[in-house]
């Protein structure tokens, strides 16, 4: 009887150890992704600016990062977006889980966590979920179409194709939102 106590526990640890290997692969893929994600993103946004200002670069937002988030997703098998508590487009609205995450981020933010190193993981179901929070940097001209006072030009743009728009008033260091992954198991 010993002897099955002791092979269920080392059954039982063994694969612990290899859940947690799992999960920390899967965190590590996601971190890359959110790095990708947001590279891609970047580059496209600051071409469209030096291209064609602010008004240019909602293109970007409108039209792009939707299929740059498809390609990454369909590379890796996931489900690859962005979200936000004040989404411009409905179709990045949070669901529940992502909401409550959203909401955990700015309550560690405002106790003094450094915005741009929150993330969140877990296993919900069958899915592994993951989520990066994206702080506003100062170096990106993201206030331009997200922050307090826009230009009249950027206004209508934005009014034009988000009629709901939620995602302006937002001031340097302020939580924009997050990228949110979604892995079956």
């Amino acid at each position: 009887m010993k002897n099955l106590y002791v092979c269920i526990l080392t059954g039982a640890l063994l694969s612990a150890s290899a859940w947690a290997d799992d999960n920390a692969a899967r965190v590590e893929a996601s971190r890359n992704a959110v790095k990708e994600l947001q590279g891609a993103l970047v580059t496209e946004l600051r071409a469209a600016m030096k291209a064609g200002g602010p008004v240019n670069a909602i293109e970007v937002c409108h039209k792009r990062a939707a299929e740059i988030a498809a390609g990454i997703s369909a590379k890796h098998g996931w489900k690859v977006g962005r979200t936000s508590l004040k989404y411009r487009n409905p179709g990045n609205a949070p669901d529940a889980w992502e909401k409550q995450v959203l909401q955990d981020f700015e309550k560690r933010k405002a106790a003094g966590e450094d915005a741009a190193k929150l993330e969140h993981h877990e296993i919900v179901g069958k899915e592994f979920r993951y989520m990066k929070a994206l702080p506003v940097p100062a170096d990106m001209p993201c206030l331009k179409c997200h922050g307090e006072q826009l230009d009249p030009a950027v206004q209508a743009r934005l009014k034009e194709l988000y009629p709901g728009d939620k995602a302006t008033g937002y001031k340097t260091g302020d939580l924009r939102g997050a990228v949110t992954i979604r892995q079956s198991l």
